[in-house]
């Protein structure tokens, strides 16, 4: 049961006093000041909301992004168990299932988003690697080989580190031509024993 109304102003004043000399750990401070928040039950109304915000607040103090993770967002899935845990910790005069309850609800959703982070990254990593595979791919490494120059087949094989022609020609030089990456330096002789490349 809330204390009479006379008596709020200093409860109120005795827990942010006890808060701020209190040497436990933050987690499990600002849990008990959520407790004992709704317990005095300053107003007639939005208790639930104000005790929720200070535990934010206080955690935010400690770990700048408990303000982007609000416990008011972190118990939306679980606001039964919420509210029948502080109704037990009243009946015991005793907040430890309450502390352990909101201890259990932040833990899980650090690891929620933990496990966010590590699949966001992995799809990062993924697209990194198709942008690598892309710049990576063989027309565009016989682009890079290329430069400026005019080169012979035999030149830019040699620059590439091949020596199958038959792949060269495959993989490399005639997908090159044929989307007008590179053109013939002896257009009316395609097969001349001078022919050179160079960039369109």
């Amino acid at each position: 049961m809330a204390p009479p109304t006379r008596f709020v102003p200093e409860h109120i004043q005795n827990l942010f006093a006890w808060y701020r000399q209190a040497k436990l750990h933050p987690l499990i401070k600002s849990a008990i000041f959520h407790y004992e928040f709704e317990f005095i039950h300053p107003f007639a109304d939005g208790n639930g909301r104000m005790g929720r915000m200070w535990h934010s607040l206080l955690l935010g103090q400690w770990k700048e992004m408990f303000l982007w993770l609000p416990i008011e967002k972190l118990i939306q899935s679980r606001q039964k168990e919420y509210y029948a845990t502080l109704g037990i910790a009243d009946k015991k005069a005793d907040c430890a299932e309450f502390v352990e309850l909101m201890l259990e609800i932040i833990r899980d959703s650090l690891n929620d988003l933990a496990l966010e982070q590590s699949n966001t990254d992995q799809v990062s990593d993924q697209d990194t690697d198709q942008v690598s595979d892309q710049d990576n791919s063989p027309t565009e490494r016989l682009l890079s080989v290329l430069g400026d120059k005019e080169l012979s087949a035999t030149e830019i094989m040699e620059r590439l580190g091949l020596s199958h022609r038959p792949t060269f020609r495959k993989n490399y030089l005639t997908p090159a031509l044929e989307k007008k990456l590179i053109e013939r330096t002896i257009l009316d002789k395609p097969n001349s024993k001078n022919q050179k490349y160079r960039k369109c």
